[in-house]
């Protein structure tokens, strides 16, 4: 599916402008709510979704006052209705309220929600036609082909969010795609950057999670350790640029300066630069085709002074080729990788297996898995769902081995 499609030209202008954020007490869903609390006057916002922070989505709701709140889990459901008894906002929970929330008439929806889970509530957003600012990756992974036709049939506008896809969003000519020779993905390389393999068989959740740059969840940190997070970024930018695998580069950029960049017939490289701050591309979605200011600390490149480049380590970092093979290979084989990574990451986070295990569970997970081209929404869940239950076993083999 070609960038066009993405660039359908709409008119943000409208005020208040109508938002949703869907994953709204996560990193990305906080400072999208940090941005819109600096120009409330310019939006209203529909809904509000969390997964089981209800602490946050409580203070979040008391404080802006949603149309609706969502909790995924639904234990935790009697606790949000007591906590916001009393005010206008409509409660409910479970996965079927967090579709209803997409639903919702918003004209501008930020898609933030971790993981697999994201997939429905984003492509329910899709498939009304709403412009969809796409900050969960697996939804392209898991589902490329199916949520860009959902795109292009219902006349949606996807805006990524990724720090990497909305720098090469930025300066992607797609009147003149066929100047292009190449996107490149920057990396930072993540906290492990220089260790050796020995020594990265022995790290903890605690220094995995603690990345150099950027402020994340957990997950998406240890994504960024093993580098798995650029993986499922190569996929990801296949689809929203239509660009085939042997045209997407990955660059290890430790200072995190620049985005991501786009390489031309004619030799120019035109890349997007800022501060590390996850503001400037959200904000960038949030005010599309404007822009609009933010408190971000502005670019000093003198006081920086150096800009440094190295190619990935692939030997050391075996998630990158994993992912390669399955943006190659096809069919199921992303969504099996994703969801293998997800069981495998969270194996880690409770200490159950090892850091260089998790390229292990995903690698086994998808020896072991038949591909198959998933046709619609239910086949890629099932698919999903067939992947867990591999990698699940994966890990407990694993650890009855330690």
């Amino acid at each position: 599916m070609a960038l066009s499609m993405l660039n359908n030209q709409v008119d943000p202008a409208s005020s208040p402008r109508r938002v949703s954020v869907l994953g709204s007490t996560g990193s990305v869903g906080c400072n999208t709510l940090d941005l819109i609390e600096r120009r409330r006057g310019d939006f209203e916002i529909v809904a509000l979704t969390a997964y089981r922070n209800v602490e946050k989505l409580v203070e979040q709701a008391i404080r802006l006052r949603p149309g609706a709140v969502v909790i995924g889990d639904e234990s935790k459901f009697e606790e949000l209705k007591t906590a916001l008894s009393g005010t206008d906002v409509d409660v409910s929970a479970g996965a079927q309220a967090l579709i209803e929330a997409a639903e919702r008439p918003a004209d501008w929806v930020m898609a933030a929600i971790v993981g697999a889970a994201g997939l429905g509530p984003t492509m329910t957003a899709v498939s009304r036609g709403a412009v969809v600012a796409l900050a969960n990756k697996e939804c392209l992974v898991c589902a490329g082909p199916l949520m860009m036709d959902a795109v292009a049939a219902n006349g949606a506008t996807l805006l990524p969010v990724d720090s990497e896809h909305n720098a090469i969003f930025q300066v992607f000519e797609t009147e003149r795609r066929d100047s292009i020779e190449r996107i490149i993905l920057t990396a930072s390389g993540g906290p492990f950057r220089t260790l050796d393999t020995a020594v990265m068989a022995h790290v903890t959740p605690a220094q995995a999670v603690a990345h150099p740059n950027w402020d994340m969840g957990a997950k998406i940190s240890v994504d960024s350790a093993t580098m798995m997070n650029k993986g499922l970024e190569l996929i990801e930018a296949h689809h929203l640029f239509d660009m085939p695998e042997d045209q997407i580069e990955i660059l290890i950029h430790p200072q995190s300066v620049v985005h991501s960049m786009v390489g031309y017939s004619d030799g120019s490289v035109l890349a997007q630069l800022g501060t590390p701050d996850m503001r400037t591309p959200i904000a960038y979605t949030l005010g599309w085709p404007a822009r609009v200011e933010t408190p971000v600390a502005r670019l000093d490149l003198a006081e920086i002074g150096q800009l440094t480049f190295e190619k990935p380590d692939e030997t050391r970092f075996p998630a990158l080729r994993l992912a390669r093979q399955a943006l190659v290979s096809g069919g199921s084989a992303p969504t099996v990788l994703n969801a293998a990574n997800e069981i495998a990451v969270a194996g880690f986070l409770k200490d159950q297996i090892g850091f260089l295990d998790i390229a292990r569970v995903v690698e086994q997970t998808l020896e072991s898995s038949e591909n198959a081209s998933p046709r619609n929404l239910e086949d890629v869940i099932t698919i999903d769902t067939e992947a867990r239950r591999i990698a699940s076993d994966s890990v407990r083999q694993l650890v009855g081995l330690a």
